[in-house]
């Protein structure tokens, strides 16, 4: 199977707390079993049988670290979404997206996500399961995202599958500005959805399939029969759980 690929490895500026505790720049930079977690990344998709690979970064050091792993980089924007958007506009669909911090990245996770995209799906995201996840790494803290069938949390992994999909990464760089005015996320969902979320009633994948439909896409979720898929570094316990797992 071959893909293209799209790893954003930028900052949302100021003084990042996980490279500041490795001693880094760049949180991408940082050493992970002998390996920075971009090249462990890049390594995971080159071994999926990704053919072109685009990094998105806010730096030059991530840059030339990019070029001398032989991948194309490219500046990114304000924010992870705007970002995924400009790399989508330059690579085209499909394309899957990831981070540079899914340090734990496994080719086999890669070709499983990309083998269970619903044909139909202009985009679609990997999520797993709180029991499955807890099984794999029960000392992890994740942010849940809580539905009537079950508790789930996000991989990092995403496939842009067709071009419509933009019109998906347009939703989430409005999503995206309206972080700080939820009233507005809530205002876009609707009420009948966020009655059914607070009463319990809710399903991830009629979440999904409503938040594609406001986009005016076909949007899916694929669930991960891998625990630690789902495991990032986003804070410094992050990084000493996955330096202890590589180690």
């Amino acid at each position: 199977m071959t893909f293209n690929a799209i790893v954003l490895a930028g900052s949302r500026g100021g003084v990042d707390p996980v490279a500041s505790y490795a001693d880094v720049t760049d949180k991408a930079l940082i050493d992970v079993g002998g390996r920075t977690m971009l090249a462990r990344v890049v390594d995971a998709l080159r071994e999926a049988g990704a053919g072109r690979i685009v990094v998105v970064h806010s730096s030059d050091q991530v840059r030339d670290h990019a070029l001398a792993l032989g991948v194309e980089a490219m500046p990114g924007e304000a924010g992870p979404s705007a970002s995924a958007a400009a790399a989508l506009a330059r690579i085209g669909a499909p394309a899957l997206v990831t981070t540079a911090d899914h340090a734990l990245l496994r080719p086999e996770w890669i070709t499983a996500f990309l083998v269970a995209v619903p044909p139909d799906a202009d985009v679609a995201a990997l999520l797993a399961r709180r029991d499955v996840v807890e099984a794999a790494v029960p000392d992890t803290r994740r942010t849940w995202l809580r539905f009537a069938d079950g508790d789930w949390s996000g991989c990092n992994l995403f496939q842009l599958a067709t071009p419509r999909a933009a019109a998906a990464v347009a939703l989430w760089q409005a999503v995206e500005r309206d972080r700080k005015r939820p009233w507005r996320i809530v205002r876009r969902l609707g009420p009948g959805l966020l009655v059914r979320y607070l009463i319990g009633r809710l399903t991830l994948a009629e979440a999904l399939a409503r938040i594609g439909a406001l986009a005016g896409v076909r949007a899916a979720m694929v669930a991960s029969p891998y625990g630690l898929a789902a495991v990032d570094v986003d804070k410094p316990a992050d990084l000493d759980l996955v330096r202890r797992l590589v180690g």
